[in-house]
C-alpha cells in the first residue's frame, strides 16, 4: 500500500465540506547490517527489500548484487536485515548514519560533503540520443505513478532504456527512496546496467546524480531543474544530466556529447 485513506476538511473560499482524501503513507524503516543498525529511513511502506538492496548499492556498502546473499525481515516488520554473500565482509560501523534520514533529505545523515563522495562506478561511453529521446522518458515515468494519482504526494523514479521502455520504476514519498527502490529491482535482474537512463519526478539533486554514478548509470533526467552540485558531479563522472524535460523542452547540464542532432 503506498497510500492511506483520511478524513479532512476541504476549505474554498468561505465554505468547508467534511471528505476523505488519500494521503502518501510514510514510515520508518531500518536497515541493519550484521545486527548493527546502518539507517532509519522515513520511506513508503512496500518493496523494503528493493529498497535496501539499492540504498546498499547506491551508497557503496557493497560493490555488486552478488554480495548481496539475502534480505531479510526483521520483528515487527519496519526492520531489515542485510545478509552478505560468504566471503564478503563489511565493517558496518564504516556506513552508520549519524542521525535517522528524512524523506525530504537523503544525505542529512552524512558527517561532511566529502563522506558523500563514494567512489563512482565508470560510467559506459553511450548511450547516443537524440533529442526526441528525453519525453519519453518522462512519459515512461508518469505511466509508473499510480499512487501519485490518488495522493498528489508520492516521488516517482524509473530506470529506462533510452527508447522509454520501462526496465524498474518506484514510487515513494522520498525522491532518494525511490531511486534506490528502482535501483534495488532493476539490480536483481540485470547487472551492470550498461546505457540506461535514470528518470526521476523531481529536482535532480546531489545525491541522486551520486546514486546514478555509483552504480554506473550514464544518464539523468528530471522534470524540474538539477542543483549546482549535481551539473558538477555529472562533469566530473561524465554523467549527462538533464533537467526540466518537459514536452519538446529540456536542459542539459552536463555531457551533452552524448546527444546528437541538435542544431
Amino acid at each position: 500500500m503506498t497510500v492511506v485513506k483520511r478524513a479532512v476538511i476541504a476549505v474554498e473560499g468561505a465554505e468547508a465540506a467534511e471528505r476523505h482524501d488519500h494521503l502518501a503513507e510514510e514510515g520508518p524503516l531500518e536497515i541493519r547490517m550484521s545486527a548493527t543498525p546502518l539507517a532509519v529511513l522515513m520511506r513508503t511502506p512496500g518493496a523494503d527489500a528493493d529498497l535496501a538492496r539499492g540504498f546498499a548499492l547506491t551508497e557503496g556498502i557493497v560493490l555488486s548484487p552478488d554480495e548481496i546473499a539475502s534480505v531479510e525481515p526483521v520483528g515487527d516488520g519496519d526492520r531489515v536485515e542485510l545478509r552478505l554473500a560468504p566471503g564478503v565482509v563489511v565493517d558496518p560501523e564504516r556506513f552508520r548514519r549519524s542521525a535517522y534520514v528524512s524523506s525530504s533529505c537523503g544525505v542529512c545523515g552524512k558527517a561532511s560533503i566529502d563522506a558523500v563522495r563514494v567512489a563512482g562506478r565508470k560510467p559506459p561511453p553511450g548511450p547516443r540520443l537524440d533529442p526526441s529521446m528525453p519525453p519519453r522518458w518522462i512519459d515512461a515515468l508518469e505511466g509508473s505513478q499510480p499512487g501519485f494519482a490518488r495522493s498528489g504526494g508520492l516521488h516517482a523514479a524509473a530506470v529506462c532504456l533510452p527508447d522509454g521502455t520501462v526496465l524498474a520504476a518506484a514510487e515513494d514519498v522520498g525522491r532518494h527512496n525511490a531511486v534506490d527502490k528502482a535501483i534495488g529491482a532493476l539490480s536483481t535482474r540485470r547487472w551492470p546496467f550498461g546505457e540506461v537512463v535514470l528518470a526521476v519526478s523531481g529536482r535532480i539533486s546531489f545525491e541522486i546524480t551520486q546514486k546514478a554514478a555509483v552504480v554506473g548509470i550514464p544518464v539523468v533526467a528530471g522534470v524540474s531543474a538539477a542543483s549546482s552540485l549535481a551539473a558538477e558531479l555529472g562533469d566530473e563522472l561524465g554523467l549527462t544530466v538533464i533537467g526540466f524535460n518537459r514536452g519538446n523542452r529540456f536542459v542539459v547540464y552536463s555531457g551533452a556529447d552524448r546527444l546528437t542532432g541538435l542544431g
